[in-house]
């Protein structure tokens, strides 16, 4: 089973970029289904449901979100009634949607969980017993993608070291920043600590870089509008063996979106 975990997409461009990159790929059979980060589509902050349906459109099986889940008007009423569409697990229970789906693909099953970090973060659960929870309640068998969304690279680092052995893969999200540490664990369980960004790589974690600049050395309001150069899609190719769920390799991807 090959899967492809892509890193936050930021506004259109980086839509753009993972529509045209993640059709390509699946029309040529290099993965088997596809999970990405769709916490920032909508304009840099939050999705909407109508986003969301293109996402799935362009070849998302799963989509994730994080600490900008709710960032958009409607989304709470489309979350209920998306499973593919996954909240953090460790959310309040009374938040609607889920953390955890199970999917089917043309090689096997696929379940995947979303956890969000507390360092630095709004409240929530604690992941590491939220994700033990689940996992005991659902069962450790098969293919599993974990997602930490943090902050801390101390905190995801440690979410990995945790589930080694228990799950395929443990991949964190948030800072917009590819990390180049994948690295298969020694129990099995497939590791990187940030998938990076799907977007405009010219500007300050996908936002126009001049207003940031501007934030940063008056500390006025600034509107950060979205960039649009430099447009790449980030995140990892595993290689999994849907008997056991272990992963056999972890690649980085870093792929420019080509000029039309």
């Amino acid at each position: 089973m090959k899967l492809l975990h892509i890193g936050d997409i930021v506004g259109s461009p980086g839509r753009e970029a993972f529509a045209r990159l993640t059709t390509r790929w699946k029309a040529e059979n290099r993965v088997d289904a596809v999970v990405v980060n769709g916490e920032n589509a909508a304009g840099g902050r939050g999705i909407t449901g109508d986003l969301a349906e293109e996402l799935f459109a362009a070849g998302a099986d799963v989509i994730t979100l994080g600490d900008h889940a709710w960032d958009q008007k409607g989304i709470l009423d489309y979350i209920e009634r998306e499973p593919r569409l996954l909240r953090p697990a460790n959310f309040s229970a009374d938040c609607p949607g889920k953390g955890y789906v199970r999917i089917e693909t043309k090689n096997g099953s696929l379940a995947v969980l979303v956890l969000i970090g507390r360092v630095f973060m709004p409240p929530s659960e604690c992941p590491f017993r939220t994700a033990e929870k689940i996992l005991k309640e659902q069962g450790r068998s098969g293919t599993v993608l974990v997602e930490m969304h943090a902050e801390a690279t101390s905190e995801k680092i440690a979410m990995g070291w945790f589930l080694d052995g228990q799950v395929t893969s443990v991949a964190g999200t948030h800072t917009h920043v590819q990390t180049a540490d994948e690295t298969l664990l020694p129990r099995g369980t497939a590791y990187i600590t940030d998938l990076g960004m799907t977007g405009p790589h010219d500007s300050v974690l996908g936002r126009d870089k001049e207003p940031v600049l501007s934030k940063f050395l008056t500390g006025l309001p600034t509107r950060f509008g979205v960039a649009t150069n430099n447009v790449c899609l980030n995140g990892i190719l595993l290689e999994v063996d849907p008997g056991n769920g272990r992963a056999s390799s972890i690649t980085r991807i870093h792929e420019r979106l080509p000029e039309v």
